[in-house]
């Protein structure tokens, strides 16, 4: 990689580093630019060369973040069906199941992120992922043949999940995170069998 390349890559890592660190410490509505570029050790013509702004700055961590996300529950749901399971409620909860370890491990990120502190037109943003996840979860379940799982049912139990990601990261420590995981999912099981 060019040097050149290098350098603008590692102002971007700084400067992604340094507004997580403050939008998680102070949310997005208090914080500030130059705190960033400070705690960067940047310029402030650098963070705008690479973001435009705070509000692109605070998109591009959500947008890292969400990617992530996303990734550990579509994996942990095709494990799932890969191994042969086919109770949807079970290939459901495997994803819900990552999605929530993963807001445990970044919790810092999903706890901002699911505060509603964020920039004009964030909820709809929010919301487009979601639809995404539920559009993806929903072909995901179809493979399983449960005939019980309808259009809805991807929605309402991921809009379940995002309370319960919720939940996890306010917890005290790692096992206290995994024990509030597992009840939720022993939860839902219950709740979907009704």
């Amino acid at each position: 990689m060019p040097v050149m390349q290098r350098r603008a890559q590692d102002t971007r890592s700084a400067l992604l580093q340094a507004a997580r660190l403050i939008f998680a410490d102070v949310g997005y509505s208090e914080a500030n630019v130059a705190e960033v570029v400070a705690r960067a050790g940047s310029s402030v013509g650098s963070m705008y060369h690479h973001f435009g702004g705070k509000a692109d700055l605070f998109m591009a961590l959500y947008d890292g973040h969400q990617s992530r996300q996303e990734a550990r529950a579509d994996a942990a749901v095709r494990d799932s069906l890969a191994v042969g399971e086919r109770n949807s409620v079970r290939v459901f909860a495997a994803g819900a199941r990552a999605f929530m370890q993963g807001a445990w491990e970044e919790r810092d990120l999903a706890r901002l992120f699911l505060s509603g502190d964020g920039p004009p037109g964030f909820d709809e943003t929010v919301r487009a992922g979601l639809d995404g996840w539920v559009r993806r979860t929903g072909a995901a379940l179809s493979e399983t043949g449960d005939a019980t799982v309808n259009r809805a049912y991807p929605l309402v139990l991921t809009t379940v999940i995002a309370a319960g990601a919720r939940g996890v990261t306010q917890q005290g420590d790692d096992a206290a995170a995994a024990a509030f995981a597992d009840d939720f999912v022993a939860l839902l099981d219950r709740f979907t069998a009704a």
